[in-house]
């Protein structure tokens, strides 16, 4: 009978949910065991034992490493991923990493700044060395992880000295492990709903003509324009964000350069517009039958200030809770 291997899967939580679901995915089609960090609160240290135990349980470590750090352990002073990684070294454990490439990093640093490291760089490239000199390989995709986890789980069935899950000498001892291996693929199962739920809303973040919704507020946030005192008597500076959604009415009626417009429309018109529609967020329109251009807010110009509302709300109850 074969074998089955138990793997620890190890990686930090928010960034990693896709590759973390393909490496459980891949262990499951090899018909071996995942376990991991996503069966824990990270962070709990009550929970640091238990982790210990199941590792100390498995045949296999796995690391997926991305471009985050994590969370600091108090008392090893090291992220819990990287603790959990030395401990594995440390208990004798076969261990193997899947590295992102530095242009996979780049892609998800665009998909979400959060997913580079910023507060313990110094710490993550100490990690990624330590790493790349042992077992190690770059993924670029899904599928380069899932590739890796066949290859390196192929080699190890062919190990007699990781022992797996399969005991000849104790049928009761297999009945309590098919049991916990059960109860271990509904835990999967659970979790692979919850991922796929939380990929779902991460996919449908707001796009707007290749952007993401938080790169064009954070430029917008960055862009200061002043008010002429044309169109405001304190001659007064704000941000393009503040003042596209200030004027968000007017914008979605549409201004014009029509020499009956007002003074702020003909300067919405030449001064703001344009820099508005690098992003999509206005466009001109056509107005049959008049001498004069028109621009208007775009669908996804009202897409991302119905985005910015829903945010300003979550920010309200958030703070009311």
């Amino acid at each position: 009978m074969k074998k089955k291997l138990q793997v620890f899967i190890s990686s930090t939580y928010i960034d990693m949910i896709e590759e973390r679901q393909a490496a459980v995915t891949a262990v499951l089609n090899a018909g071996h065991i995942p376990a991991g960090m996503e069966l824990f609160k990270s962070g709990d240290q009550s929970q640091k034992e238990t982790i210990k135990r199941w590792i100390d349980e498995s045949d296999v470590y796995m690391l997926i490493l991305g471009g985050r750090y994590g969370s600091l352990d108090p008392e090893s002073g090291k992220s819990y991923t990287h603790w959990e990684y030395d401990y594995a070294g440390e208990q004798g454990k076969r261990r193997f990493a899947v590295v992102i490439t530095e242009e996979k990093l780049m892609d998800k640093a665009r998909e979400n700044p959060n997913f580079m490291e910023r507060e313990h760089y110094a710490k993550y490239q100490e990690f990624k060395s330590e790493v790349l000199n042992n077992i190690s390989k770059f993924y670029e995709d899904i599928k380069d992880i899932k590739l890796t986890v066949m290859e390196s789980l192929k080699e190890y069935e062919a190990d007699d000295s990781l022992v797996g899950w399969v005991k000849s000498d104790s049928i009761q001892s297999n009945e309590k492990i098919l049991l916990e291996n059960t109860e271990l693929l509904k835990e999967n199962a659970r979790l692979s709903k919850e991922n796929d739920n939380l990929n779902q809303k991460l996919t449908q973040k707001t796009d707007l003509n290749g952007f993401q919704y938080a790169e064009i507020k954070s430029t917008l946030e960055n862009i200061v324009i002043k008010l002429p005192k044309k169109v405001d008597e304190n001659e007064s500076e704000t941000t393009l964000l503040r003042f596209f959604v200030g004027r968000a009415n007017l914008f979605s009626t549409g201004v014009t350069n029509s020499e009956k417009s007002s003074t702020l429309r003909i300067y919405l018109y030449y001064n703001v517009a344009p820099k508005l529609m690098k992003f999509g967020l206005l466009e001109k329109v056509d107005v049959t039958g008049v001498q004069y251009e028109k621009i208007q807010t775009t669908k996804e110009g009202l897409r991302f200030l119905a985005q910015y509302e829903i945010e300003k709300i979550a920010r309200k109850k958030s703070l009311k809770d």
